[in-house]
């Protein structure tokens, strides 16, 4: 199988992690391996933590620095990420079957080869998604919102989550 990236966009505290967790345990109980890839939009944000030794050596200059744990590798790249393409950025994920992105809705927007699952809040939200994003393979919540009357299906994702993931799994066999 090749690699499936679905994108999942939507507002701020739409869904957008919660959708991508339930997927994410659902395909993996299927057996397929899963990437994440989030985009981070505030500026000067670091998952490194001041003080720690990894951050000491960047601070002193490293500009890779990687961390291996007994379960766990990470590695940190201190570099200009403002002109790297999507493609760049999932490049990243090796041997994986899915790779979901939360975010980078400049980078995903009409992109055709790239499906996505649109968080939203409100029916007014959809009708403004389905202009913006392209293809669409569902909506998705996290509470109910009255119906839609559009083409890509809306679902809740914490009590439709493996109807969800029926939909992604079926959009990857084609």
């Amino acid at each position: 199988m090749k690699t499936t990236v679905i994108a999942v966009v939507g507002s701020k505290s739409s869904g957008k992690t919660t959708t991508i967790e339930v997927l994410t345990k659902e395909l993996t109980k299927r057996g397929y391996k899963i990437a994440a890839v989030k985009h981070i939009p505030e500026p000067n944000f670091t998952i490194d933590t001041e003080g720690k030794d990894t951050w000491r050596f960047a601070e002193s200059g490293a500009k890779t620095i990687v961390s291996v744990a007994s379960d766990e590798i990470a590695t940190i790249e201190k570099i200009d990420t403002t002109r790297f393409s999507l493609d760049e950025i999932l490049h990243r994920c090796r041997d994986i079957d899915f790779i979901f992105s939360e975010g980078f809705k400049k980078l995903v927007g009409k992109k055709d080869d790239i499906p996505k699952i649109v968080t939203v809040k409100s029916a007014k939200e959809a009708l403004e998604a389905s202009e913006t994003f392209k293809p669409i393979l569902t909506f998705a919540g996290l509470c109910s919102i009255e119906t839609l009357n559009l083409s890509v299906p809306y679902m809740n994702v914490l009590e439709n989550g493996k109807e969800i993931v029926d939909i992604v799994e079926k959009n990857a066999k084609k």
